[in-house]
């Protein structure tokens, strides 16, 4: 239908980068905010807007006629005009300068017409030489911010979040297999780990290379490289790089075996006497008389104990999450209404949802005020009536403040079932205050659930500085539960911190941080993320079934007095 489909968070970039420019120009800010906004609800639609047809996009009533007419032309052209016009307008570099979170178009316009400052290279060197200092809102701490943002970026340069290389393998799988139908073929390397963010997907076959080469060419991957007479490195159209790497048959498992193993759990298990042939990764280890240990359990050089995780058969799945915690609805920034989330959830074999719509600070999301919060919860009482025994718990995502308080008054905090409390504001932290702000905010009663406990999005903001240990032991000694937040740019708790949280009894809790009912869905990959510390459906809150989760919320505020 269109000439050139792409995401919705691909059209949501191209929006974003012309708003951004408009305003490095001082053009109209009633149009600058049109389409800053316009990319902002974008990026939430469920909706793809690629299966569009022309009149669907025209029924869609939150873009007005400018926006839907710059998406029309990006969707058959490739491009939106206006937008290439201003990119013809500045240097290249002001285009990387903007991928620098908190510098905003304007300091970029004083930057470059003040200072002649044009890439990132340049912005480095001026923050270590300190000349911006003289130019109003660019003292000290913005230097220092600045610099350690650009590092960031250079840190994370050729990374993706892992949800993106999943989409791209679920793209091209079907392909890719019709293709080399007789030939073993399987993605390997961080992907197949499960990391939260790989270098892109690597794949091993007994394809030859030449063969594979005939493929990327036939279906216009870029940048095919040969890396000495086995490996291929291509990037497809969606920016992603592959490495592909050809191998015989007889020592396909050997190799899957290597790419599959962390640094220390490759060099434990060569020093143990390895097959010279095995056709799969089982094959090897029932060569050494081991229990199969899937990649993502490939961390350490324990591998003992990574075979008493392998074999434990209440491993965390998909299959046994029972609920959905941490959803949003049109109460606030949600897509879905609350009774279409749950029977969104309820279709989903789920037994309960928990709605936990934002707080009245979080007034960008339109956050709950106290009179909307008791219209919402006569709204699931009369729906807990209709859906019985599936069941709606009420909820609320409250604001952490500044002093570590929580967004409304106890008297109302305990009109929820349960209440998640996360940082959505003042990010930029020294780890005295972050650590201040949470551990007064876990000592609340109120707080059953810490959400998203650093604050980082993935390749976009590292979150702010976390003592994860004496926090971890905070939520133990007050019950609060440990998000482990599923949306692929959060997954946050880090996978790395489970297994000590886990160890000091605490409990963990998987959620999807819905804003739509697609986006149940999300929770898939909080559990590929918790699945690499081997966690146990045992230490997860959203594994309990309804009469278990009931019985874990009233006692929990039985022993609190609430």
């Amino acid at each position: 239908m269109y000439q050139f489909p792409m995401s919705n968070a691909a059209i949501a970039e191209q929006l974003d980068v012309l708003s951004k420019l408009m305003d490095i120009f001082g053009e109209n800010s009633f149009k600058i905010k049109t389409y800053a906004n316009a990319a902002y609800t974008i990026k939430k639609l469920p909706q793809n807007i690629s299966d569009m047809t022309p009149e669907e996009l025209q029924d869609l009533k939150i873009i007005g006629d400018s926006v839907r007419a710059k998406i029309t032309e990006l969707l058959h052209t490739g491009v939106i005009g206006a937008l290439e016009t201003l990119k013809l307008q500045v240097p290249p570099g002001i285009l990387e300068m903007m991928q620098i979170k908190g510098l905003g178009p304007k300091k970029i316009a004083v930057l470059w017409k003040e200072l002649d400052i044009t890439s990132v290279g340049e912005l480095e060197y001026a923050c270590q030489e300190n000349r911006l200092m003289t130019f109003k809102g660019f003292g000290q701490k913005t230097q220092d911010d600045i610099l350690g943002k650009i590092q960031f970026l250079r840190n994370n340069a050729g990374l993706y979040l892992w949800k993106q290389s999943d989409d791209a393998w679920q793209q091209w799988q079907p392909l890719i297999e019709a293709a080399f139908s007789g030939h073993m073929i399987r993605p390997v390397g961080l992907y197949a780990r499960q990391m939260p963010v790989t270098d892109g997907l690597e794949l091993i076959t007994t394809a030859p290379v030449a063969a594979i080469h005939t493929f990327l060419s036939a279906h216009s991957f870029d940048n095919i490289i040969a890396d000495g007479d086995t490996t291929l490195s291509a990037t497809d159209a969606g920016g992603i790089t592959w490495k592909w790497h050809s191998c015989p048959a007889g020592i396909f498992g050997i190799t899957a075996l290597q790419h599959n193993s962390s640094e220390a759990f490759g060099e434990a298990i060569r020093k143990l006497p390895l097959p010279a042939d095995a056709t799969t990764e089982q094959a090897v280890f029932e060569a050494l008389q081991l229990s199969y240990i899937p990649p993502f359990l490939r961390e350490s050089a324990d591998i003992a104990s990574l075979e008493e995780k392998a074999k434990d058969n209440n491993l965390i799945t998909t299959k046994s999450i029972k609920g959905i915690i941490h959803s949003h609805t049109t109460w606030s920034d949600g897509v879905h209404t609350v009774a279409e989330m749950a029977l969104a959830a309820r279709a989903m074999g789920m037994e309960y949802i928990v709605i936990s719509d934002h707080s009245r600070s979080a007034f960008y999301a339109n956050g709950l005020s106290v009179e909307r919060i008791r219209e919402q919860h006569r709204e699931i009482d009369s729906l807990n009536q209709q859906l019985a025994p599936f069941r709606i718990f009420k909820s609320i995502e409250a604001d952490i403040l500044n002093d570590g308080s929580l967004d409304y008054e106890d008297e109302i905090l305990g009109l929820f079932d349960l209440v998640i409390a996360s940082v959505h504001s003042n990010l930029n932290m020294s780890a005295e205050k972050a650590m201040q702000r949470l551990l007064t905010a876990v000592a609340n009663p109120y707080t059953t659930i810490l959400g998203h406990p650093t604050g980082r999005l993935l390749l976009s903001r590292q979150g702010y500085p976390v003592d994860h240990p004496a926090l971890i032991e905070a939520c133990v000694a007050h019950e609060v539960v440990l998000e482990i937040n599923a949306h692929p740019r959060r997954l946050d708790l880090d996978w790395t911190w489970i297994d000590n949280a886990r160890s000091k009894g605490a409990m963990l809790s998987v959620n999807p941080d819905a804003h739509a009912a697609e986006h149940l869905q999300l929770i898939r990959y909080g559990v590929k993320a918790a699945q690499k510390s081997g966690m146990s459906i045992a230490n997860n809150l959203s594994s309990m079934p309804l009469e278990a989760f009931e019985r874990f919320l009233s006692d929990r505020k039985a022993r609190k007095g609430i």
